[in-house]
């Protein structure tokens, strides 16, 4: 396409406004790697093959349905979850009733992991994130009064997906509800938590085989049911930009494909009930830009399968707004940052979204919270006049040229991944995850620096600034609740029955027989969460990963920056430095997360950016008791111990490591924790022990000389 005629003007006028700089010094780098140019023309439509292409057609940029919202708009369907089945339940009918459309629930890390609500490791974490399953018993609680055969349901879980799926089909036939009017999606995403959120229970080749028992039974039982949600979600939230969140989730997706095939599975059989699941951030184009690149990448990738069916290479999407970028400075911004995001997850061609509530950097969502983030959506949906038109967005020439960058950028990163044999092997390489950790720790040190702008944290901040809102808190009454319900069960079910089901898993697990199918019938005799996921472990075993950081990262932003960005992390090296010949060894720290709070971003950051900074850093491995991290922290004769909270178990968690340290003789190891803790809880912390307190937004290099304060003092 030929160049504007009136381009050369228009440079001419732009570099008189920009007082003799060219245009192209406008020109700005994205984290992806993607040049922004201040102008876009039908220049930069050249040679894109998608540009005629129309939506519900082939290759699907501009939506998988042809009349897209103007035929039906997209579902609101809110992730929720916390505290007993009982509260859930009442939480999601009042939100049904005020016009949400669909449910998505939000489980317990306890029962993520696989462990009923009276095993001691999951102590601080019952009902904290999402709410608490043991057995079909809370099962029917959280559904009491809503029809499942009306109601789609989509379940966030994936290392104990057998058991709560199990419990789900078995609540729903004793609601008189048949597996074949089941609708609604299991996440069932094992690979990326490899990657990031570590909800996994077992390792990847029996994972997969449960995806694949999954996929199985429900072609053949549940035609309407999509058995993967393939999540790019966890994988933005973990610090990936848009590029790598649109390889690696697609990447994921062409790895099930294959485990499905290779389990004997026609294609058209399970292809068109897959769907996706990714997260959009503050970068408006891009993200709007990612979700059509997805699509078109998708349909491309799928071609290699032979397909007959399109809807076996239609890429279908729930997209859930950022928390990540939620702050807890200044939260009511957050309400205007999810509408942002939400109308990018819009015009990208959403079918289905959940809006974040704007307190979720301090706590669960309470009432009032999530009441607004679903009215976000009503009012783009009814006020806005979005829903008029198809894919409003096409033939922009910036949104086109982006689309086609990002298609461009993600099929390199699969193309690497391909040569390494798949993703599962890339996985075992750790070459995704690395890659992910290296764009979080680059983004902290450009949030850091000031860089990117983060209105109320490193910009605008307002002083002596104060939460004026409710923080929901779940109370440790929950799990002596759930551990009465799980010994009544246990009391009134025949125990015969049960047993037999559950040497039924194992056996299953040891064979070839499906155990989704097994599980129905365990989870029918009321065996728990727990009893079912180690019917499994008992063949599988359970999974640990090796811990590790990248280095470099961090720094190097800075080396790149202004010469005062750089005079910060010299003048913290240095102290560093003096503190090592001053006392014959480095400052050291053991960063450690306790619960079963896989999401490790936090951390990962921060162990590699103290590192940069001339830190002895020590990560633990994930899923830590108090009295294991202070046992290491012994072992590596650490100065201090850093926990990172992300799920409210820190007013249970964090005291109970710093006695475990005195109980262990070593009562002079300092302990901070960071993360997500409301400001109430400061006091209590403080007075319980915890020498220094980081909330989200605080910089690194801030907490880092904070903490060398501390060591410094204990040292003289």
């Amino acid at each position: 396409m030929a160049k504007n005629p009136n381009y050369d003007k228009w440079v001419e006028m732009a570099t008189k406004q920009s007082k003799g700089k060219s245009p192209d010094s406008l020109n700005w780098q994205s984290p992806e790697g993607i040049t922004i140019k201040p102008l876009y023309t039908s220049g930069d439509l050249d040679g894109l093959s998608f540009l005629d292409s129309l939506p519900g057609m082939s290759p699907y940029t501009r939506g998988p349905m042809a009349t897209m919202y103007a035929g039906r708009p997209w579902t609101i369907r809110q992730y929720a979850g916390f505290s007993t089945a009982k509260a859930s339940n009442e939480f999601y009918r009042k939100n049904l009733a005020a016009g949400q459309k669909g449910l998505s629930v939000a489980f317990s890390l306890s029962t993520h992991r696989g462990y009923d609500s009276d095993n001691p490791r999951v102590a601080g974490d019952i009902g904290k994130a999402g709410v608490a399953i043991d057995s079909i018993e809370d099962m029917k609680i959280l559904f009491n009064g809503i029809p499942l055969d009306q109601m789609s349901v989509s379940m966030t879980m994936n290392g104990a997906v057998i058991p709560i799926l199990a419990m789900w089909i078995a609540t729903a036939e004793e609601q008189g509800v048949k597996q074949e009017q089941l609708n609604g999606t299991i996440q069932n995403d094992i690979l990326k938590e490899y990657l990031t959120r570590n909800t996994y229970i077992y390792p990847p080749e029996p994972s997969m085989r449960i995806v694949s028992d999954i996929m199985a039974y429900c072609s053949k039982h549940m035609p309407k049911y999509n058995t993967i949600s393939i999540s790019g979600y966890h994988i933005m939230e973990a610090g990936a930009d848009s590029v790598l969140q649109c390889a690696f989730t697609l990447a994921d997706g062409i790895e099930y494909v294959r485990t499905a095939l290779k389990a004997g599975m026609d294609v058209d059989t399970f292809a068109p009930r897959l769907s996706f699941f990714f997260g959009v951030g503050m970068n408006f184009f891009m993200e709007i830009a990612m979700l059509r690149a997805a699509r078109t990448l998708w349909y491309e990738l799928m071609q290699q399968f032979h397909p007959k069916n399109e809807k076996s290479a239609t890429l279908r999407t729930h997209v859930q707004t950022s928390g990540w970028s939620l702050t807890e400075q200044d939260p009511y911004n957050n309400i205007i940052r999810t509408t942002i995001e939400a109308m990018s997850a819009v015009l990208g061609g959403t079918q289905s979204l959940h809006t974040n509530s704007f307190d979720e950097a301090v706590c669960l969502p309470t009432d009032f919270s999530a009441r607004i983030a679903r009215n976000t959506q009503i009012i783009i949906q009814e006020e806005s006049h979005v829903c008029n038109v198809a894919d409003p967005l096409g033939g922009s020439y910036y949104i086109e040229r982006l689309t086609s960058e990002i298609i461009e950028g993600a099929r390199k990163i699969i193309n690497e991944i391909e040569e390494l044999g798949g993703m599962a092997k890339a996985i075992a390489s750790g070459m995704p995850k690395m890659r992910i950790e290296e764009a979080a720790a680059r983004r902290q040190a450009r949030i850091d620096q000031g860089q990117d702008v983060i209105v109320g944290v490193n910009k605008y901040r307002l002083k002596d600034e104060k939460l004026d809102f409710e923080i929901l808190e779940v109370p440790d009454s929950v799990r002596l609740e759930q551990i009465e319900r799980i010994n009544e069960t246990k009391k009134n079910r025949d125990n015969a029955r049960c047993k037999a089901a559950l040497e039924a898993i194992t056996k299953a697990a040891e064979g070839n027989g499906n155990l989704l199918e097994c599980a129905i019938e365990a989870a029918k005799a009321r065996a728990t969460v727990g009893e079912i996921s180690d019917a499994m472990e008992k063949v599988f075993g359970r999974y640990t990963a090796t811990t590790q950081c990248v280095s470099g990262a961090y720094s190097s932003e800075y080396s790149e920056a202004s010469s005062d960005s750089a005079k910060v992390i010299e003048a913290l090296r240095k102290r560093t430095n003096d503190f090592a010949e001053k006392n014959g060894r480095r400052p050291r720290i053991l960063v450690t997360k306790m619960g079963q709070d896989g999401h490790d971003r936090g951390i990962k950051v921060v162990a590699s950016s103290y590192a940069d900074l001339g830190f002895d850093v020590d990560i633990s491995p994930m899923f830590q008791t108090p009295e294991e991290a202070a046992k290491m922290a012994i072992e590596n004769d650490v100065h201090v111990v850093g926990a990172s909270s992300l799920a409210a178990g820190h007013k249970t968690l964090v005291p109970e490591l710093i006695q475990e340290l005195k109980k262990q003789g070593a009562g002079e190891i300092l302990v901070v924790a960071g993360g997500v803790i409301p400001p109430s809880d400061y006091d209590f912390l403080y007075k319980a022990g915890c020498k220094g307190i980081f909330g989200p937004g605080t910089p690194i290099t801030e907490s880092a000389a904070k903490v060398l304060d501390l060591i410094e003092a204990q040292a003289k």
